[in-house]
């Protein structure tokens, strides 16, 4: 049993895409036939605290609102704009993967989990899915491809990224009143210099990972925790879709 490590850093400062995503891989599939091209993303699987956020996006390819990104390039008031745009625009749904289920099959499988049921959320089947990453969520019967730094690359995957990062952030706001003194609305659970010194004042809360070593570390009983080391492309799956 190896407690995961390797998502619980702070995120390392975003690479600066030498030019934005575009939408030729979506155009291509069109061309073979396909008509429903879903972009897949997760956001939230380095936190030391909070759920893992997965969404699916459908463009309009009449309507596709200006300014997708890779969400990490952008600022938390582009992505809540373009974040508005989609929702008018395109077939958006998302799910969480618990901070329960994250412990119970790790932070990987968690994430790919929420990622299925974000499909599944879609108001149609996908004839098609992009996800970003390497690996594939379970049980997708329609075509799909795993593209590595697919939200630099795929207009649609970036789409999906924003949304996935939007969710996250405004419920893990949500929960700073109620989890007060982790300082959560600033670091969305990441593991920054306030958050852990917040964590060594405070303990754990209950939405902290206890699969992850910062967080296990305060439990007596992490030797016994079901748990596996996650990779680093970041493992995921999980809970409702909407």
């Amino acid at each position: 049993m190896a407690l995961a490590e390797s998502n619980d850093r702070v995120a390392p400062a975003p690479k600066i895409p030498a030019r934005p995503p575009s939408f030729r891989r979506e155009r291509k599939l069109f061309r073979d036939g396909f008509q429903r091209v879903a972009g897949v993303d997760e956001a939230g699987r380095g936190p030391l605290a909070g759920p893992v956020v997965a969404a699916a996006v459908v463009l309009n390819p009449k309507r596709i609102p200006k300014g997708i990104a890779d969400s990490k390039v952008m600022t938390a008031l582009q992505r809540e704009e373009v974040f508005a745009a989609l929702m008018k625009t395109a077939d958006v749904a998302f799910a969480f993967g618990s901070v329960a289920a994250i412990d119970r099959i790790n932070i990987l499988r968690a994430s790919l989990l929420a990622m299925s049921r974000a499909i599944k959320g879609l108001a149609a089947p996908p004839d098609v899915i992009l996800v970003d990453g390497r690996d594939l969520p379970p049980g997708v019967a329609m075509k799909a491809e795993a593209i590595i730094d697919g939200d630099a690359l795929s207009l649609s995957i970036a789409a999906a990224s924003i949304v996935a990062k939007v969710m996250r952030d405004r419920l893990m706001r949500r929960c700073d009143p109620v989890f007060s003194g982790y300082g959560l609305a600033s670091h969305k659970g990441y593991s920054t210099k306030e958050h852990q010194t917040a964590l060594a004042e405070l303990g754990p809360c209950r939405l902290h990972r206890r699969s992850f070593w910062r967080v296990a570390a305060f439990y007596d009983e992490q030797i016994a925790l079901p748990l596996t080391e996650i990779s680093e492309s970041g493992e995921p799956l999980v809970d409702e879709a909407a």
